[in-house]
């Protein structure tokens, strides 16, 4: 109840505070409100991150890039690389023999560059390698590059322990990627809609609800061509029956991912799910088909505790080691998320 009373607050009256003037603004739609976890946040980040995958084939790692220009030994021949062009002549220069080792080598000092957009100046092999011990694990959800929000835009915060509102105004990427990034549970946020967006055609987007504004990104994450997300040319049952399963969200009107702490999923081969928590288990069945060219990924369980899993669910994205699910309410049009991580 206390959660309701303070969106209910923000809904009403949200201070505008700069360091010019103050005015009132009035949020109308409660279904506009965000938070740090929410799927959309996680889906701007990924627009309004520093491109961090694309040059994988120098460092192996999507935590971050190495700034151009940047020359590499690769079987004993020096590589300038200039461009995100010459990524290909790095590809080459591995492909060329089959006994190497494929390893690239930097020619030091390199400047790297983090999602975050900050630098690091890296003096030798050990400096990296402890950089790269350091990310976080990596999801496979890439950046999504081709398509740009244009700024600036407005954000209205609520910060539900001390009860202060304000609203900023957002100028680049890198100051709306750290302000997710940064922002804690505890603060609820509201995009001041409309906003646009140039989409990967040039084509100037406008943007005029969160519904909008992840239908937009998510149509992106396929025209991109990129590596946001998708699994290339790996196949999603081959993938599902990999290894077992866990719920790391659940969303249905609020976060109930912790009402599926301890569950394990298996999808076998023949469509059935065996779940496993402690000493019990649960069967189901599952099943893939296309609607409305939508992949669809159906649901069953014979056990009610698991009675909200039991849908038919949009594939979003998904990786070798995450699946992203998501599902319309037909009865009050509310979006419901599930995403499983492989164990």
């Amino acid at each position: 109840m206390k959660t309701i009373k303070y969106l209910l607050m923000f809904v009403a009256v949200v201070v505008f505070i700069s360091c010019q003037d103050e005015e009132i603004l009035v949020i109308q739609d409660i279904t506009q409100n965000l938070t740090a976890k929410s799927p959309l946040a996680s889906l701007i980040s990924r627009v309004s991150q520093n491109p961090t995958s694309k040059d994988n084939i120098l460092d192996k790692s999507s935590c971050f890039n190495v700034q151009l220009p940047v020359s590499v030994i690769v079987n004993k021949k020096q590589i300038t690389v200039s461009s995100q062009n010459d990524y290909k002549v790095v590809q080459n220069a591995l492909d060329a023999f089959s006994n190497d080792d494929d390893v690239v080598n930097f020619v030091y000092p390199i400047t790297i560059q983090f999602q975050n957009f900050k630098t690091e100046l890296i003096s030798n092999p050990d400096q990296l390698e402890d950089v790269i011990d350091n990310c976080d694990d990596d999801d496979g959800f890439d950046e999504i590059d081709c398509l740009q929000i244009n700024y600036p835009i407005k954000i209205n915060i609520y910060n539900a322990d001390n009860q202060i509102a304000n609203t900023i105004t957002i100028q680049n990427d890198k100051d709306l990627y750290n302000f997710l990034k940064d922002t804690k549970s505890n603060v609820f946020i509201s995009i001041n809609y409309p906003v646009s967006i140039t989409n990967f055609k040039g084509q100037n987007v406008i943007i005029t609800n969160n519904s909008n504004f992840e239908s937009s990104i998510e149509d992106g994450i396929k025209d991109c061509n990129t590596n946001s997300g998708s699994a290339g040319n790996q196949n999603f049952a081959a993938i599902l029956t990999n290894g077992t399963w866990h719920v790391s969200y659940y969303f249905d009107d609020k976060d109930e991912t912790l009402n599926y702490k301890g569950y394990n999923f298996t999808f076998n081969s023949n469509g059935t799910i065996m779940v496993v928590k402690e000493k019990n288990t649960i069967a189901g069945n599952w099943s893939t088909f296309v609607n409305s060219g939508q992949n669809i990924f159906l649901l069953k369980f014979d056990d009610s505790r698991l009675d909200e899993l039991k849908d038919e669910w949009k594939i979003t994205e998904f990786t070798s080691t995450n699946v992203r699910l998501k599902n319309k309410n037909a009865s009050d049009g509310a979006t419901d998320y599930l995403y499983f991580t492989k164990n």
